[in-house]
C-alpha cells in the first residue's frame, strides 16, 4: 500500500466533498474545498514558475491568521518546497535567526508587510513578496509579474512521503530553539491520528483560536479538519478575541474547538462575567500544549455541556502523541493526558528499560508522525533519539489502562533537598482555589536546599487574597516540603506567543531582577 502524504489526504477530501465549505472568515470570504484546492494549485504553480521555488527550497511565511496564509502554506508544500511559518511578532533579530537557521530562500507576508521580517530578509539577501487573495479568485504575488495561473503545471507536482514539507522550531523551554523538519509522511500520520481519535468528519466545523505558526492550531485545527472534508473558520478579529469567539463559533456552526489552557480560562472568565444567551451544541472541547487543571476542566464541562478531552503533543511528533478519548470510546481521566494515539509509547528509565505501570520515568514515543531528527544538531539528536525511541524530556506515569499522567519536564522538576517536586501538582492545587484565576509554580536557587519552590498567581477580579493566605491554603492541601516559600501576586504572567507558560521565563521575570548597566 502506498504511503499516504498530506497532499493525497487533502486531494481525497476535495474529490469527495468539493462543494462543502472548507475555509471562511465571517463577513469576508468563504471557500469550498474545490475552490481552495484550485487556489492552492494555482499559487503553487506561480511559486514554481515565477518565483523559481524548487523542491526542497524553504519558504518563510510571516502572517497573522489569514486566508492568504492558509493558501500559501499549502501552496508551498504542494510545490514540494518546505513551509516555514513564523510568528509575525518576532523582532528583526529573531527573524534573522529563524530565517537563517531554516535556510529560507523567500519570505512571503500579507499585503501590509512586516517591517522586522522584511529588514531581516533584506539583511540576509532573501527575496520578499506579499500575497493577496483577489476577487477574481487568484492569489497575487507582488514581487512577481501577473501571469496566467499556470494550473496546467500543477500536475507535475508529485509530492513524495519523504519530502520535507514543514520546518518549525521547538519552543526552547530549556535551551536554544531547535529546528524540526517534518515530512509529508509525518504530517499525514499525525492528521490521520487526529481524525481517528476525535472522529472528525465532513459534518464537523471549528474556529481556529491558535496561531498557525504552531503545530497545535496548524495540525489539529486546520489540516486535520481540511483532510476530513470539514470546515475551518478564522476569527473575524484576525486573532482570538473572547468578545467575538462565540459569534464566530455560531457563524461556523462549530462542533468543537481546541485551545491552550490559558484561552480556556479566558473563555470561562468571559462566560462568568458576560454569559451568552445560548451556546452551540459541541461534540467536545479539546485542550493541549500545557497542563489543564482539573478544576478548569470541570468548569468548562459545566458551562458548555461538552466533554473536555486533554491531549499531549510536541512539535517533534507533528503534534499529537496522546489523548483522552471521546466518551463513546472510553473514560476521560482528569489530570491525565490520555492514551497513545497511532504510535508506540513507553516509560523508560535512564538505561532505556521500560518501567512498570505506576512507576515514573521518561515518556518516549516512536511512529510515522515523529521527526527523523533535528536539523544540523547532532548533539541534540544523540540525546533525543536513544534506545530506538524519541525522548520527550517529560517525566510521566502510565496506569494499568495505558493512561499517561505527566509529572513535569525533567529539567523543571524541583529538587528541594533531595525531594523531587512536580510543579504541575502545585499548579493544580493553586488553581483549585476559588479566588485564583491563573497560577504557575517554579524552582529558584536556594542556599540550604539547593532549590526552593516559589509561585506566581493571578487573582480573580474583585477578590482579596494575600500571599500569606495562599501559603496557608497550600499548607492545608500540600505536604510541607511542597508548599511555596514565596508567593507573587501578579496582574499578568509572561507567556509565549502560543499562550504557553514557561516556568524558566516566569522564574526569571519574578526572581531574577535585571541589573543596571
Amino acid at each position: 500500500m502506498e504511503t499516504p502524504t498530506l497532499t493525497t489526504l487533502l486531494k481525497a477530501a476535495v474529490a469527495t466533498f468539493p462543494s462543502r465549505r472548507a475555509l471562511a472568515v465571517p463577513g469576508k470570504v468563504e471557500l469550498t474545498h474545490a475552490a481552495l484546492d484550485a487556489l492552492v494549485d494555482a499559487a503553487a504553480a506561480r511559486l514554481a514558475a515565477d518565483a523559481a521555488v524548487k523542491p526542497g527550497h524553504v519558504v518563510a511565511l510571516a502572517f497573522p491568521n489569514t486566508v492568504e496564509l492558509v493558501i500559501m502554506f499549502l501552496a508551498v508544500i504542494r510545490a514540494r518546497a518546505v513551509a516555514a511559518p513564523l510568528n509575525p511578532a518576532y523582532t528583526q533579530e529573531e527573524f534573522e535567526f529563524y530565517l537563517s537557521d531554516s535556510g529560507a530562500r523567500l519570505l512571503i507576508t500579507n499585503p501590509e508587510g512586516n517591517v522586522a521580517a522584511q529588514a531581516a530578509a533584506s539583511k540576509l539577501g532573501l527575496a520578499h513578496t506579499t500575497a493577496t487573495l483577489k476577487d477574481a479568485g487568484h492569489v497575487s504575488l507582488s514581487a512577481f509579474p501577473t501571469t496566467t495561473a499556470h494550473q496546467s503545471e500543477s500536475a507535475s507536482f508529485a509530492n513524495e512521503a519523504s519530502d520535507v514539507a514543514l520546518f518549525l522550531h521547538t519552543s526552547g523551554t530549556t535551551s536554544r530553539p531547535k529546528g524540526v523538519p517534518l515530512t509529508q509522511r509525518n504530517l499525514a500520520a499525525s492528521v490521520q491520528n487526529i481524525r481517528h481519535v476525535y472522529r472528525l468528519t465532513e459534518s464537523d466545523a471549528t474556529v481556529i483560536v491558535l496561531p498557525l505558526f504552531h503545530v497545535h492550531g496548524l495540525l489539529c485545527g486546520l489540516l486535520a479538519s481540511l483532510a476530513s472534508g470539514a470546515s475551518v473558520t478564522l476569527p473575524s478579529a484576525g486573532r482570538f478575541s473572547a468578545s467575538t469567539f462565540w459569534a464566530d463559533m455560531g457563524f461556523a456552526g462549530a462542533t468543537w474547538y481546541t485551545a491552550v489552557p490559558t484561552i480556556h480560562q479566558i473563555i470561562i472568565d468571559r462566560h462568568v462575567a458576560k454569559p451568552e444567551v445560548r451556546y452551540p451544541s459541541l461534540r467536545f472541547i479539546r485542550s493541549c500544549s500545557a497542563s489543564l487543571a482539573p478544576a478548569i476542566m470541570e468548569k468548562l464541562e459545566a458551562a458548555f455541556g461538552a466533554p473536555v478531552v486533554e491531549a499531549y503533543a510536541m512539535t517533534e511528533a507533528s503534534h499529537l502523541m496522546t489523548s483522552n478519548p471521546l466518551p463513546e470510546d472510553g473514560p476521560r481521566k482528569p489530570g491525565s493526558v490520555g492514551r497513545a494515539v497511532g504510535q508506540e509509547m513507553a516509560i523508560l528509565d535512564e538505561e532505556g528499560r521500560r518501567v512498570d505501570a505506576g512507576k515514573s520515568g521518561e515518556v518516549c514515543v516512536r511512529g510515522d508522525n515523529v521527526t527523523n531528527g533535528y536539523k544540523g544538531n547532532p548533539e541534540a539528536n544523540e540525546a533525543a533519539f536513544r534506545f530506538g525511541w524519541f525522548h520527550t524530556g517529560d517525566i510521566g506515569v502510565v496506569d494499568e489502562e495505558g493512561y499517561l499522567r505527566l509529572v513535569g519536564r525533567i529539567k523543571e522538576l524541583i529538587n528541594r533537598g533531595g525531594e523531587k517536586i512536580s510543579p504541575i501538582e502545585v499548579d493544580s492545587v493553586l488553581l483549585a482555589h476559588p479566588a485564583i484565576a491563573q497560577a504557575v509554580a517554579f524552582g529558584v536557587p536556594d542556599d540550604k536546599y539547593g532549590e526552593e519552590i516559589n509561585c506566581a498567581v493571578i487573582l480573580r477580579e474583585g477578590v482579596d487574597l494575600t500571599a500569606e493566605d495562599v501559603v496557608a491554603y497550600c499548607r492545608r492541601n500540600l505536604a510541607a516540603f511542597k508548599v511555596p516559600k514565596k508567593v507573587y501576586i501578579a496582574d499578568e504572567l509572561p507567556k509565549t506567543a502560543t499562550g504557553k507558560i514557561q516556568r524558566r521565563i516566569v522564574a526569571q521575570h519574578f526572581v531574577v531582577q535585571p541589573t543596571t548597566a
